[in-house]
């Protein structure tokens, strides 16, 4: 068994400084620590970074899909396309909302939805599309907008991990139609929990904040109506403070993911990994906020499976994860007539990818420690090596 002296590298962990530590604090004194003033700077901050826009803050970035969904008007009978290379939450709000999920196969370059195929998945049940920005990195937006206007669709970004992104110089989320955002531990900007959705204007946002809490509206001291089913979605003060704290740190956050990332491809060059074909991400520094680095095992060349080979990173210190295996073969999809084959490039990717740790508080010594992990697991179990 390999082991190392070096302190263990999870595969994530959130940079949270002193100043938003203290600012919890404060919260947590003042005697307000649920949905407040902290909740309304945090959407007011969020809403000057996305250029004005409205937005509304949640406490997860799943039901910030599912309000998007209800506020587009998707409902029963529905379509609405998306992508099996994605968290299955993204998925199961088109459940939760009585619509249809349409997957389509990504593109295996990018990881994300093949914009050539999404125009042949439309039918007349069609109401919205939903891409993922899977790792950060957008689709072709320009497409993307202009497929969506040529069948009248709404469009729902699942921009979960793409705080920070931009296409053409402009922020995801800063234009567009629906964007939604998660602010969960594992993402570069974090609330602990929670999610945003930007919308279009106050009349979305008004819906947005009905849907949040019961659907309630309060008038005066003692006046309250009810005229929409909404949930329990409100974001506490407590967590709006770390995402304030986080928030004014975001460039240099990525700019800091965009440095480990390039000491990953000049550690990977040449390397054991890469002559046995393992899948780098694209290099995209424009556009991507390198939320994270995924690597595509070549499974058919090692004489390992997957979870052997991160067994083999923990021993040298180093975390990894699966994002993720193709939700259409999840139990519940597969319930609903999906099967292996349908979408191959998915299937591949999924049953391959690892995700190799990457986050601020790491040195580009941790980045060469783990591609030598890499490299070493990818020598010693390399088959015809």
């Amino acid at each position: 068994m390999t082991q190392t002296s070096r302190p263990f590298l999870p595969f994530v962990k959130p940079e949270i400084d002193e100043e938003t530590i203290q600012g919890v604090v404060d919260v947590l004194r003042s005697g307000w620590i649920t949905t407040g003033p902290q909740n309304q700077q945090f959407e007011a901050e969020l809403s000057a970074y996305f250029g004005g826009r409205p937005v509304r803050a949640f406490n997860s970035g799943t039901c910030t899909m599912e309000i998007a969904l209800r506020i587009a008007g998707v409902g029963a009978g529905d379509e609405v396309i998306t992508t099996p290379m994605t968290w299955v939450s993204t998925a199961n709000v088109i459940l939760e909302v009585g619509a249809t999920p349409v997957f389509v196969d990504i593109d295996p370059v990018t990881r994300n939805m093949d914009l050539n195929l999404l125009e042949k998945a439309i039918t007349p049940r069609t109401k919205a599309v939903m891409p993922v920005y899977l790792a950060g990195l957008p689709v072709d937006m320009d497409r993307l907008y202009e497929i969506a206007r040529e069948h009248k669709l709404r469009v729902i970004e699942d921009a979960a991990q793409a705080f920070g992104s931009t296409w053409k110089g402009k922020r995801i989320g800063s234009f567009g139609d629906l964007v939604s955002i998660s602010f969960h531990a594992n993402k570069n900007v974090t609330s602990i929990e929670g999610g945003a959705l930007i919308m279009n204007n106050e009349d979305e946002a008004e819906l947005a904040r009905k849907y949040r809490l019961q659907g309630i509206t309060r008038t005066g001291f003692d006046g309250m109506d009810c005229d929409v089913l909404g949930g329990k979605y409100n974001l506490t003060d407590v967590a709006a403070r770390v995402g304030l704290g986080q928030l004014r740190q975001v460039e240099r956050f990525t700019q800091k993911r965009r440095e480990l990332a390039r000491a990953y491809f000049d550690a990977f060059e040449g390397g054991a990994a890469v002559r046995l074909g393992a899948g780098l991400p694209p290099r995209n520094f424009t556009d991507s906020n390198w939320h994270m680095f995924q690597i595509a095992l070549p499974l058919d060349k090692l004489q390992l499976t997957r979870a052997q080979f991160m067994e083999q990173l923990k021993e040298r210190g180093v975390g990894a994860g699966v994002h993720y295996p193709a939700l259409h073969l999840f139990s519940l999809y597969r319930a609903r007539g999906f099967a292996e084959g349908m979408f191959p490039h998915a299937e591949r990717y999924g049953a391959s990818t690892v995700t190799l740790p990457l986050f601020t508080l790491m040195s580009e010594d941790d980045v060469a420690h783990v591609v030598k992990s890499v490299d070493e697991i990818c020598e010693q179990f390399g088959l015809n090596r």
